[in-house]
């Protein structure tokens, strides 16, 4: 097709108005997701969590001018909220790297949750296939920061960065959420504050009570301390050292064989994506456009049946299950 050439070439607006149509939800988009498909598995994608406020735009900004000065090219995903009116990226992180937008290297695109809990789009894993076949080497994923649903980056990401900043009761919420059990590398931003050494020592203190299987092949996540981005000469090392320890983490996966897992589990997902948006959303719309999804509701309201009695005499109905 002339457009997945045009993408493959680079072609930005070509890859964005097929971003905002898988956004969207067009059947069209969808149909081009096939020819791309074959064509990914190049990029190293990064996932990049944490709390709101916990600096992680600054990361990325920073991360990317790491990146391009080892010439390397970057996609940038920056998933923020839902604008409750326009249904688009409320914050839009575009605004924040603005200094890389006249780079034909980079590649930033703002994606709106629209309701998707895990702080992802619905539409990321096909945006990072997107900028993959656009030929970037790395792909930066920026979760929105919702807290405790934060680790379903782990389903599309090679390495997982967890921003930890101290002072914000962050290890208490990050242990909570199981947020911790998903970090490759964790960064203590704004490593400048006080408390920065007592969330050190607690992230070791978690590390150690965790299982030797909890660390495949031996890589234990390290703790960076990153210093404030208002002291450009320590924060530009610091984002060496990050760049440099996320480049030592995918050549540990590679070497010990471990990058197919993680491929694995992210092809995993995304096929129970597809079958939920092949299967379920046309069910759930047919329901909702002849009125019998809110007289369902109404009857759940009244106890007249209960979820369970629907969803097995709507699975009858649509899938011809045994009764």
């Amino acid at each position: 097709m002339e457009r997945v050439k045009k993408i493959k070439s680079g072609d930005v607006r070509t890859a964005s108005r097929l971003i905002r149509n898988l956004e969207d939800g067009m059947d069209e988009a969808r149909a081009m997701m096939k020819h791309i498909f074959p064509l990914t598995g190049h990029s190293h994608v990064i996932g990049i969590t944490g709390s709101p406020g916990a600096g992680k735009s600054t990361l990325v900004d920073g991360l990317v001018e790491s990146f391009r000065k080892k010439d390397k090219t970057v996609g940038v995903l920056a998933v923020d909220p839902t604008s409750p009116f326009t249904g688009g990226a409320i914050l839009g992180d575009r605004i924040r790297m603005q200094r890389h937008a006249e780079d034909p290297g980079v590649f930033v695109r703002s994606l709106a949750t629209r309701g998707a809990l895990g702080g992802l789009a619905k539409a990321v894993g096909d945006a990072i296939h997107i900028m993959d076949v656009m030929g970037k080497d790395i792909v930066l994923v920026e979760t929105v920061g919702t807290g405790q649903q934060e680790v379903d980056i782990i389903n599309h990401s090679h390495t997982v960065i967890v921003v930890l900043i101290p002072g914000m009761g962050d290890e208490i919420q990050a242990i909570k959420a199981g947020i911790l059990e998903i970090a490759d590398i964790f960064v203590i931003n704004k490593a400048d504050r006080e408390g920065s050494s007592k969330l050190r020592r607690e992230i070791m203190a978690m590390l150690d009570m965790a299982p030797a299987s909890a660390f495949p092949a031996g890589w234990r996540p390290p703790i960076l301390k990153c210093d404030n981005a208002f002291e450009p000469v320590g924060f530009t090392k610091s984002l060496e050292e990050m760049s440099q320890t996320i480049e030592n983490h995918y050549q540990h996966l590679v070497k010990h064989d471990l990058l197919g897992s993680r491929v694995h589990r992210k092809a995993a997902m995304e096929l129970n994506e597809a079958i939920r948006c092949s299967v379920l959303d046309p069910v759930l719309s047919a329901l909702a456009a002849n009125g019998e999804l809110e007289r369902m509701v109404e009857q759940l309201m009244k106890k007249d049946t209960d979820p369970y009695t629907l969803a097995e005499e709507i699975a009858r109905r649509y899938l011809k299950t045994a009764p």
